[in-house]
């Protein structure tokens, strides 16, 4: 009612809600509005059997002040949710950094919604992680606030980590809904593409088909991590994906796509698998994510130019380490512009190449890279972070069948310490967020 007495320029019908007669939840379907933007607060909504449904949802609409107060969760986990793109900031009251965030945001969603008015494009939405636990348990929630974006109905690896301002936030939302697809005339121009980076290649005659509109949607979910390219070819009617990977750090050939191009779940799950590589680049863009995932790095430190050495890198992990992915994650980095964890290696730039494991609690060198191409050595590199010997060595030297019997150090080894990580301090800080599992890394 209080939006219809003329105090607010409000419309009476921001959102519609159906009753699911199965399970008494109500259902609501977003209806954008330009003339009422604040962030939509995100949850779940639900009518119990003896509850009343008062007079904010009398007429099936919401009002916004029953909108501040109740909250709802949309199927945004639907490869047929309504937006391309949504941004959802999952918050505390009590996180300072959180209430310093809610008036940007809400003010980002004016912008938004301002310069994306049609339905169906983008939507800003806010999660209370304190009423909305299990919300926040499904989306893996460690730090507040977070800033979790959801293409096409699907959550994306990566978080919304940049600048907090409204301008900020808008940019990121006008890139996020660029057309991610480069369209090439000529396949001569195909050997323009940047060989440091993965690229999906879709050949279709025309657009106007399911199975672009397929390519369309997988190359805006994987924008991030691939290049995605289209071009005109003969045979007609047969449109082919191709992956190309990155030939200036790997060995793999190119793969043609073999299923079928009509199915998106099909496509997607390949096409992910091909854009996210096992071994990956460290930068300071990444590094904070990277870190909050919480794996023990193993890092090959480079120089710039030297490419070799980064595909026989890859090589070996991929040859060799495959089973080890969910322990570990296999990292190449610019030794020129991390020269800081190098300085704690008591390494230099003219040490390059060399390999290190972080635990993100210490720094371990591998004595020799060539030893990285010996059969075996990298993998038991990697055991011996697990089993604790690389620890133990650091304080005591070299173990023995001798020294291993000796209890509490009392082979008189003088205990030494080994280098603190470099990389922990990349992580999440405690002057932007609110941590929760401080102790995980």
């Amino acid at each position: 009612d209080d939006a219809t007495d003329g105090s607010t320029n409000v419309p009476t019908t921001l959102l519609q809600i159906y009753p699911d007669t199965t399970t008494r939840s109500m259902l609501p379907i977003l209806q954008p509005n330009r003339q009422w933007s604040r962030a939509i607060d995100f949850g779940m909504l639900y009518l119990r059997d003896k509850e009343e449904v008062t007079d904010p949802v009398r007429s099936k609409c919401i009002d916004p002040e029953y909108l501040l107060t109740h909250s709802y969760y949309p199927t945004v986990k639907s490869d047929k949710a309504s937006n391309e793109l949504v941004v959802m900031n999952f918050y505390a009251d009590w996180c300072r950094f959180s209430s310093m965030l809610a008036p940007i945001f809400d003010e980002a969603a004016d912008l938004v919604a301002a310069e994306f008015p049609e339905a169906g494009h983008v939507v800003l939405g806010k999660v209370d992680c304190d009423k909305e636990g299990a919300v926040a348990t499904r989306f893996h929630i460690t730090k507040y606030p977070t800033l979790k974006v959801i293409r096409n109905g699907q959550p994306t690896k990566r978080e919304y980590r940049g600048q907090r301002s409204a301008e900020a936030f808008l940019s990121y939302v006008k890139k996020q809904l660029e057309d991610p697809i480069k369209e090439f005339k000529d396949l001569k121009e195909l050997s323009d593409l940047d060989e440091k980076k993965r690229t999906v290649i879709g050949y279709f005659d025309r657009k106007e088909i399911p199975e672009y509109n397929n390519f369309r949607r997988v190359a805006t979910n994987l924008k991030e991590d691939c290049q995605e390219t289209s071009a005109r070819m003969h045979p007609p009617n047969q449109p082919i994906v191709v992956f190309r990977p990155d030939r200036a750090r790997s060995n793999e050939q190119d793969e043609t796509f073999l299923g079928n191009l009509s199915v998106y779940d099909e496509l997607n799950v390949w096409a992910s698998e091909k854009c996210v590589p096992l071994v990956r680049e460290i930068t300071f863009e990444n590094a904070e994510e990277l870190t909050e995932e919480g794996l023990p790095f193993l890092i090959l430190f480079h120089k710039p130019e030297d490419n070799e050495i980064v595909k026989r890198y890859n090589d070996v992990v991929m040859s060799e380490l495959l089973s080890e992915k969910q322990s570990i994650n296999f990292l190449t980095a610019d030794g020129a512009k991390f020269a800081h964890p190098l300085h704690h290696l008591g390494k230099s730039q003219s040490d390059l190449p060399l390999i290190a494991i972080d635990s993100f609690r210490h720094m371990y060198l591998l004595p020799d890279i060539k030893d990285m191409d010996k059969p075996g050595k990298l993998k038991s590199f990697l055991q011996d972070l697990y089993s604790g010997k690389l620890h133990r060595e650091f304080h005591y030297g070299p173990e023995t069948v001798t020294d291993t019997l000796q209890i509490d150090g009392a082979s008189g080894k003088k205990g030494t310490t080994p280098p603190e990580s470099t990389f922990k301090k990349l992580g999440p800080s405690k002057n932007r967020y609110t941590l929760l599992l401080r102790d995980e890394l």
